[in-house]
């Protein structure tokens, strides 16, 4: 027998097939390759290149899918992908799936031939600037894919299934996570055409799009549902453990905002702040505050410049901390990062923001303001010089934020 995080998969089965998409893919490939070697059959990978050892080409095809919008690699892997299963199928072998955050868009198939790849796309495009929540977004993409919401595992629902999840959403919402290829959607997730209608997007939607939103009740409810076994290997509550044992070795009182995760950016900015002041409030005198909080707040594209939700975050944060340094009279530092290394459009993992920011910005003849109204956030920090920039880092558990307030006088720059 074959044991994987304790569930028991027959060894004899004619063999293993694996298939690896998102942000995380190539390294979750590389370390089960590492593992079972020569017992993986064959494997289909989508995701950016990382370094290290290549996969054995023998036995692996490997795609960079495209993010965060899908790009012809995305359709290929799905066609490889689908191949792969159909035989899985047939032999009644093992399939061991690896999913993380970003497999949305790094394989994709249409539902249908009157789909593009520019319909895919302009979606997409559409989708991720709205300003809907995550679940939201899921409920349209799954609506137009031959992939999401289940279908790579209603391909091969003979054989032995198992799927081990990166995950970069909320704590059992791992349907959400590259929009639920191996799981059917919960039932309580809203419908396409509710969100379309809430967030106006008749006519920024391809036609083609929005009849598939208009059929998908009644496709989705003839739909076998499927639910194979999965286990979470990684998320964000790992990331915030991790900094939280960090800063308190570090000598800070540490508190982790589990509650301040996937609010309207603007609002979960202050919320942060707000919260930091009475944490440092009390706090005893001599002890600096981290304060930590992670997920994914919702943030609308005004304007055609570059940047993210994390940048946004850490710009909105520097325009607050400007106004009410006064009040406080102590040094606050923010960080606001993407665990993957991107920030929407940016190459940029995020931005460091503190107190002096906007002093620095309207020395060098910068409005903030303008920046943020043109959603151009890694422009800003990029003259400043206040990026932070990781490259990929094969892993993607949402989002984290880092604040640190440090008393006058004292040691925070740890």
């Amino acid at each position: 027998m074959l044991d994987i995080c304790g569930r028991q998969l027959t060894a004899s089965a004619p063999g293993i097939f694996v298939v690896a998409l998102g942000k995380a893919a190539r390294p979750m490939a590389l370390g089960l390759e590492e593992s079972l070697g020569t017992m993986i059959t064959a494997g289909v990978v989508t995701g950016p290149p990382v370094r290290g050892e290549p996969l054995d080409t023998s036995r692996w095809q490997t795609f960079e899918g495209g993010h965060p919008l899908p790009n012809t690699a995305s359709l290929a892997a799905a066609r490889a992908a689908f191949e792969l299963l159909d035989h899985a199928n047939k032999e009644q072998a093992i399939v061991i799936f690896l999913i993380s955050g970003g497999g949305s868009a790094m394989i994709e198939w249409p539902i249908n031939e009157d789909i593009s790849l520019d319909d895919l796309r302009s979606a997409n495009r559409t989708l991720v600037a709205c300003g809907a929540s995550i679940n939201e977004i899921n409920s349209v993409r799954r609506c137009f894919s031959s992939v999401k919401g289940g279908g790579l595992a209603r391909r091969a629902t003979r054989s032995e299934m198992i799927s081990l999840i990166i995950s970069d959403t909320n704590s059992g919402d791992e349907a959400s996570v590259a929009s639920g290829p191996t799981i059917s959607p919960p039932a309580n997730a809203p419908g396409a055409a509710e969100v379309i209608r809430r967030y106006r997007l008749e006519d920024l939607l391809p036609t083609s799009i929005l009849q598939a939103a208009i059929q998908s009740e009644n496709r989705h409810s003839a739909l076998a549902h499927v639910n194979s076994p999965h286990y979470v290997l990684l998320d964000n509550q790992t990331a915030l453990e991790g900094a939280a044992r960090k800063a308190a070795a570090l000598g800070f009182t540490v508190e982790i905002a589990a509650d301040v995760c996937e609010q309207e950016i603007e609002s979960g900015s202050e919320m942060l702040l707000s919260r930091l002041d009475s944490s440092a409030s009390s706090s005893p005198p001599e002890r600096d505050v981290s304060l930590l909080s992670g997920g994914e707040f919702s943030c609308p594209v005004r304007g055609d410049g570059k940047g993210g939700r994390n940048l946004e975050t850490a710009l909105r944060c520097a325009i607050k901390l400007n106004q009410n340094h006064k009040e406080t009279g102590s040094h606050t530092v923010v960080l606001s990062a993407g665990t993957d290394g991107t920030d929407g459009n940016s190459p940029a993992a995020g931005g460091i923001a503190d107190e002096t920011t906007i002093q620095r910005a309207t020395a060098l003849g910068m409005d903030a303001m303008r920046y943020l109204e043109r959603s151009d956030s890694h422009g800003f920090f990029e003259r400043l010089g206040n990026l932070v920039m990781t490259g990929p880092t094969g892993t993607n558990v949402r989002d984290l934020r880092v604040m640190i307030r440090s008393r006058a006088g004292s040691t925070a720059n740890r």
